[in-house]
């Protein structure tokens, strides 16, 4: 994909940031803590403040993670910042479209 369409892609993705989440009656967006910035991690997004790229923290959570187990390892982070990382990537999914395409035929 085209840089410029990585970009566009971005900047579409900052406007839907406006979706809140709703924390113990405070609402906030992703947008509050998820930085997205060409001089840290080259671009990827990122927990404000710090250098760990909201990838890393939701392989951490594939990888079988507990939140708590995050916040214990990683004291800066906040329950709220792991909470956006997700918003963020159930954002980007949303945009995300599926195409099917014919299956290539086998030549024997």
């Amino acid at each position: 994909m085209p840089s410029w369409q990585c970009w566009k892609k971005r900047s579409t993705l900052r406007q839907f940031g406006e979706i809140s989440m709703v924390s113990r009656g405070a609402n906030m967006t992703w947008d509050d803590r998820i930085a997205v910035d060409p001089d840290v991690l080259v671009g990827k997004p990122v927990i404000k403040g710090t250098r760990i790229a909201v990838e890393f923290v939701i392989n951490l959570m594939a990888w079988g993670w507990t939140t708590e187990q995050i916040l214990d390892e990683y004291d800066h982070l906040t329950a709220e910042d792991v909470r956006a990382c997700l918003a963020y990537v159930g954002e980007l999914l949303k945009g995300e479209r599926v195409y099917p395409t014919p299956l290539a035929v086998r030549r024997a």
